[in-house]
């Protein structure tokens, strides 16, 4: 059958409708609907309350923003075959460095933020350092600097300092709204806009696939993988320090424990949204509806019936998030285990 110029094959609109992202989007879909009926009540005044009312859906944007944050980091990481496990750890740290800078060294809200994310660049580099000219593995690395950062945050606050009374004025940027939103959902929008530019639609994000699919034949292919891995690291250190900064400013408050398990919903999130946790494939547009689809789980559990009598809304996110990692793995690996199913089970016999 000929298809004329300029009409979509059938086969085509086939598999833009049945790609990994697009089945995300109809499970997202799904799950908000499930939440909107099962979550949402009347009290006894005949307000609406729950899961569908508008302050819910702000509150989901603000309280995803920090978490959304480490997934944009996330995923030039692992598009590379890299992984960070310190990132939730540098968020507490440059929570209580940005705190440190603006309470005890006297210095200006802009001037702390702008040395936090500073040394959030420089920590990301410390990674990058031991990652790239020592080529050891990152796994070992981030575990390794997932530890020293939240020990430094403990040591600089012994455990017990807590950094408050912020200006209003800087509390606006995580508890206010401008222009109809959360004001902290314009941040995370620039950040997503940035980096999707970055591994969609520069060299740059070429070389991260290429890199992640193979390593030695990128260099042979006379690409600086070194310094693309570097870049990649230095960023996710930066943009922990955005989410620090955010996070500070929502909750009025810089502590030692901030970003605690974060990093294990970024990183759901962005194998969630279809990035191979083996490297080589990925896609921002894919992570935003991973931190989507986390975001309306773990709020819209807070607001069913039973799991509120229960009080287990933080319980049922951490389990439910834990499955949904496994899942999204084993459905990464599976087509390369059927394949291999397959290939053993037609190989002609000798």
């Amino acid at each position: 059958m000929s298809v004329s110029p300029g009409t979509k094959n059938p086969r085509d609109w086939k598999a833009l409708l049945t790609r990994h992202e697009m089945l995300l989007l109809y499970v997202l879909i799904a799950e908000w609907l499930f939440f909107y009926f099962a979550g949402t009540t009347t009290n006894r005044r005949g307000v609406v309350v729950g899961f569908g009312t508008l302050d819910r859906q702000f509150d989901i944007l603000r309280h995803s923003c920090e978490i959304g944050l480490l997934a944009l980091a996330l995923t030039p990481v692992i598009i590379t075959a890299g992984i960070d496990l310190s990132i939730g750890s540098l968020l507490g740290l440059c929570a209580i460095l940005f705190g440190k800078l603006w309470h005890d060294g006297g210095l200006t809200i802009p001037v702390a933020a702008g040395l936090t994310l500073a040394l959030g660049a420089l920590a990301g580099g410390i990674n990058a350092s031991l990652i790239t000219a020592l080529r050891l593995p990152p796994l070992i690395v981030t575990l390794g600097t997932y530890s020293l950062f939240r020990g430094l945050a403990e040591a600089i606050t012994h455990g017990a300092i807590t950094y408050t009374d912020f200006p209003a004025s800087f509390l606006f940027v995580g508890q206010e709204r401008w222009l109809g939103l959360p004001t902290q959902a314009w941040v995370f929008l620039g950040v997503a806009l940035g980096v999707g530019l970055l591994v969609h639609r520069t060299t740059f994000g070429r070389a991260f696939r290429t890199i992640g699919f193979s390593p030695e034949g990128a260099r042979y292919a006379g690409l600086p993988v070194a310094r693309r891995l570097a870049l990649v690291y230095v960023l996710a250190g930066l943009i922990a320090a955005i989410a620090a900064i955010i996070y500070t400013a929502r909750l009025g408050q810089a502590k030692a424990d901030a970003g605690t398990g974060y990093e294990l919903f970024a990183i759901t999130a962005v194998v969630l949204g279809g990035t191979s946790i083996f490297g080589g494939t990925g896609s921002v547009h894919g992570t935003l509806l991973g931190v989507a689809a986390i975001a309306v789980l773990k709020n819209g559990l807070a607001c069913l019936p039973v799991v509120m009598r229960m009080n287990a809304a933080e319980e049922m996110s951490g389990l439910l998030t834990g499955a949904l990692l496994l899942l999204a793995l084993t459905a990464s690996v599976l087509p390369k285990i059927l394949s291999r199913f397959r290939t053993r089970h037609h190989a002609p016999a000798l």
